[in-house]
């Protein structure tokens, strides 16, 4: 007889919201410390700053039954000076890297797929940042993305720049092209709702 694992499940359905609830902010923690503490080793304990003190924490959740069930995805933002935003620890648990079939809410005005930012949860992620910060005012947006994922951000319409050691490992200052991203009327209701 043989007796194969059964492959982990992976909702299909992900929500992108900003964390708010008790359960959602210690999923979003300890996300980012399982990413960047324990995987990547970039911090010891902890990766939390003072940006955190003022930026807004993003989310994606998958679903069970239909309720809410897990931050999967993790993402901030700030504004560091009059229009202008950053983004910063986005990351994706390990068995959503690669879900590449999803259903979403809370993310596009119209729920119609922007391609190529539903390829990916980390894709819809940056689109999130990008389109909430839009429709906060931003007229530029900046990340230091670390060198392997330079290209993956390229598709996703940012512009590389210099290279620069940030934690130890090499990152590239990068520049949103906001032409390819609308501002987020969803994101708004949602800000309301904090």
């Amino acid at each position: 007889m043989i007796i194969e694992k059964p492959i982990a499940y992976r909702a299909s359905h992900i929500t992108f919201d900003f964390a708010r609830d008790a359960w959602q902010i210690n999923q979003y923690w300890n996300l980012r410390r399982q990413i960047f503490c324990n995987e990547q080793r970039i911090f010891d304990a902890s990766d939390r700053d003072s940006i955190d003190e003022r930026a807004l924490p993003i989310i994606a959740e998958s679903s069970y039954s239909g309720q809410l069930d897990e931050v999967v995805g993790i993402v901030r933002i700030d504004e560091r000076s009059p229009g202008v935003w950053w983004g910063g620890r986005l990351g994706v648990a390990k068995p959503y890297r690669k879900l590449s079939r999803f259903q979403t809410s809370g993310l596009f005005n119209d729920q119609h797929p922007i391609y190529p930012f539903t390829q990916t949860i980390g894709g819809s992620l940056i689109f999130k940042a990008v389109s909430t910060a839009l429709s906060l005012g931003c007229r530029e947006f900046y990340a230091y993305v670390q060198e392997q994922n330079v290209t993956f951000f390229n598709r996703m319409h940012w512009q590389s720049g210099e290279p620069k050691y940030v934690f130890g490992k090499l990152h590239y200052h990068m520049k949103c092209q906001l032409e390819f991203y609308t501002p987020s009327q969803k994101s708004l209701h949602q800000l309301q709702l904090r």
